[in-house]
Formats: C-alpha cells, structure tokens, sequence
C-alpha cells in the first residue's frame, strides 16, 4: 500500500509540472488572466487567476468563474511549466468556500518568505449577512508553495486586485482597488498596513479603474492600471516620486483590445535586460471574453522616461528551439493573404493553424528560431491540401535560400511529413513558410 502511495503522489506531481510550450498565449492548456510576474532566483514566475467554465451550482453564467490559482515558471520565457494549483476557495479559513471569487493575486519574496497575496469573498456573517471583497496572504517557503493561508484576510483592505511593491529602502507598500485605487504601507510582517489608507484620487476620474501595479525605474514611481476611458479597459500610467503620490497621468502603455476583450490586467518586470509586460486577451475563447489567456510582449521606456505603447503581438517574446513545435500561427510577421484559424473551433485548446494561400501575399513568418552547432537534418511538418501543392520554408525571407522543399499530396486530413533539408546555419533566424500551386494550411514545423 505504501508503495502505491508513493507512486501514485509520484504520478501526481509529474501531472502537475507537465511543460506547456507557447508564445501568446503564454499558457494554451487552460484559461489564464490578470497575470503577476516576478523574477525570483534567476526564474520568471507568474502568479494569474484562473478562469474556468460556470456549471450548474458552480459559479454565475455569463461572469468571471474562479475558484484556485497556479503559479507557472519559465527560465527562458518560451517554455513554461504548470506547477500545479496553490490556493483554493475551499482551504482560505475566512473565505467563502463557494464564491469563485478567487480574482487578481500578486506574490512577493522577503526575507526569505514568499507572500502570496490574493482577493477573495468573505464567508457570509453569523446573521445571514453576505460577505464582501477582501485581500488575504498566503505564505510558503518556496515561490511554488506549499502555501499556508492565514487565518483572517488583511485587516482595513476591502477590495480586489492586491498588488505588492518593495521600495528600495525596504519599505513594502499594498496597492488595491474597489470604485479607487488605493495605496497603504505594509508593516515588516507582510500581513498588516501601517498609517492608514490613502485613496489615490489624482488619476483620471472618468470611468473604472481597476488592477493597480506599481513599478519604479530609474527613481520614478510608475502607478500603472487598466481604465476604462472608452467602452473597454486599456492600460495607462501615472508617475510620481514617491509610491503613494502625487501622481500625475502620463500616458497609455496599451491600447483597448481589438478583440473586443472587456478586460485587461498586466504586471511589468526587468528579465536578464530587457522590459516584459505581462497582460490578457480572449485568445481561447473570442464569443465569450470571460475566459482569458495570459500574454507577454517586449516593453521599452524612452529616454525621456515615457513608456513606448506596446502593441499585442502573436509571437510574444522569447527564442523557439528548431527542435521544438514550431507554431506558425503565432506568427511575427505574414502576408496580406495569409490567415489563422482554430484547428477545431468546438476545442479551441487543440490551437491554431495556419492558412496559406498559393499567392505572392500567402507568406507567414515566425522569427528567432534557434539553430544551435549540431546540424538538423530533417524537416518534419504537419500539413493539409486538399488539392496538392508545394511547401518551401525558407531563411529571412520569401525570397530568401531555401532550407526545404515538402511535396504535399492532395488529401482531406492532416499528413505528417518529414523531408531531409537542403541547407541551414547554426544560429538565430527568421523563417518564412511559402505554399505554391495551391492553398495549404499548416500546424506546426519541427527540425531534427
């Protein structure tokens, strides 16, 4: 029986730690939003909510469903692998067991003590009375727990979106937000504000502003948080030199989503040189902007120390392994012909594929792939024509040399294929997949 034990809590924890290769999404095998990234020991973790489907007695039709959190992590940004769940609505003491309300975290090392900060509801009062928003802690000795939630969430803090900032003199400040954003030092202890709450009234005033997340680069203090100026949210920035203001509006770091995704929620972190932000669309789920997948793309601050507005993209950030499943649909750059699609729309996890037409516009790029000294020798794809036709992947560019050549037979199912190739360097490089004689659709390419 031990032995069965053993192996059984040695089956779960691989489970629980299974690799998800992506670019955006970061994660594609459940819904993820409001992600907290944080850089702990040379790693990136990111502490998101986790959206699920309402059923029946679970949760509210047509609203935000949650009842856990995950914490992911990834030493390159390219490959992140799911730790497993963290917190549940049913192991907070003071939470509402049934609310699913487990909305935007935040975590945060000190002292050796990771602090995992999250909002939930409350238990409903002795005399029937319905419970409200409030922030808890909890605390565990490694950024992928165990995590042990306090008994009672943070005394004075009602409201949602917790966010944590360490000033440089090792002062912690909590940030939050219901109706306004807030702002309250922490005492040492991480689980109790000192000195009061100050309502961070010196924003714009017109619409919901929401998911306060604070950050200081080169001795300014950048309040950042989603808005809703228009119909949607889009995030925006104020800066100040102190962390609890004055702040003055200084721009837009992302503008409303195309999609039509009410929401937005982000983090910002420095990782080995270069500015992340970390946000959330409707990628998996574009009828219903409830269930949102998490994103991270590049950000750049100006000299003058304005941020430079961040456009969404499909490749995200980080460098794919030519080994890996190259996934052409989350594309840096295509042709005006060329388009994406849901390889079966009823399963939207399954992902993407490209659509290539045989035109001079039916190119798709996917850039920074990684070549390293031992030479690949084959070229294997998954691909579809329902009339036959030609695949060619080239280097840099449509017309750039030719690294294979896939014949591809006609057919009405997926074909994979694996074709020796002609020519590649070790290096870095952009790839360019051209379709010729007639339309293909493509899901993934890999090198060996």
């Amino acid at each position: 029986m031990k032995q069965l034990k053993y192996w059984l809590c040695a089956v779960s924890a691989i489970l629980i730690t299974l690799t998800v290769k992506a670019q955006n999404p970061l994660i594609t095998n459940q819904f993820t939003a409001d992600p907290s990234a944080r850089v702990f020991n040379g790693r990136v973790y990111v502490y998101p909510s986790h959206d699920i489907k309402a059923t029946p007695g679970h949760g509210r039709a047509g609203w935000f469903v949650m009842e856990d959190y995950h914490v992911f992590s990834s030493a390159n940004l390219t490959d992140w692998t799911d730790h497993g769940m963290i917190v549940s609505q049913t192991r907070v003491p003071w939470a509402d067991p049934a609310s699913y309300s487990m909305w935007a975290p935040d975590c945060i090392l000190r002292n050796g003590k990771y602090y995992f900060y999250f909002p939930t509801t409350t238990k409903p009062d002795s005399v029937g009375g319905r419970g409200h928003f409030a922030v808890g802690v909890a605390v565990a000795d490694a950024p992928t727990g165990p995590f042990k939630p306090e008994e009672t969430p943070i005394k004075g803090v009602l409201g949602i979106d917790p966010n944590v900032f360490m000033d440089d003199d090792g002062q912690a400040y909590l940030y939050w937000s219901q109706g306004n954003i807030y702002g309250a030092k922490l005492k040492s202890n991480m689980l109790e504000i000192e000195d009061g709450v100050k309502t961070l009234s010196d924003l714009p005033t017109k619409g919901l502003k929401e998911g306060p997340y604070m950050y200081k680069y080169k001795g300014t203090y950048y309040l950042t948080y989603p808005h809703v100026e228009n119909k949607i949210e889009r995030l925006e920035y104020a800066t100040s030199k102190s962390p609890l203001g004055p702040f003055k509006f200084t721009g837009v770091i992302m503008d409303e989503n195309p999609t039509g995704c009410w929401t937005n929620h982000h983090s910002i972190i420095e990782f080995k040189g270069q500015h992340y932000l970390f946000y959330h669309s409707n990628d998996l789920s574009p009828s219903f902007d409830k269930n949102r997948s998490i994103r991270a793309d590049s950000l750049f601050f100006n000299t003058d120390g304005t941020i430079k507005k961040v456009v969404p993209t499909f490749r995200g950030v980080g460098v794919t392994q030519a080994t890996a499943k190259i996934q052409l649909d989350r594309y840096s750059h295509k042709g005006e012909d060329a388009t994406v699609d849901f390889i079966d729309t009823a399963h939207t996890f399954e992902g993407w594929k490209s659509i290539l037409p045989a035109t001079k516009s039916g190119w798709i790029k996917y850039n920074s792939v990684n070549f390293n000294k031992k030479p690949v020798k084959n070229l294997s794809i998954r691909v579809w024509s329902t009339k036959g036709g030609t695949i060619e992947v080239r280097e840099g560019s449509a017309s750039g040399p030719v690294i294979a050549v896939v014949k591809v037979n006609k057919g009405n199912t997926w074909q994979d294929l694996s074709v020796p190739v002609k020519m590649v360097r070790s290096g870095i490089h952009d790839l360019v997949v051209v379709a010729k004689g007639s339309t293909a659709e493509v899901d993934w390419i890999s090198f060996k």
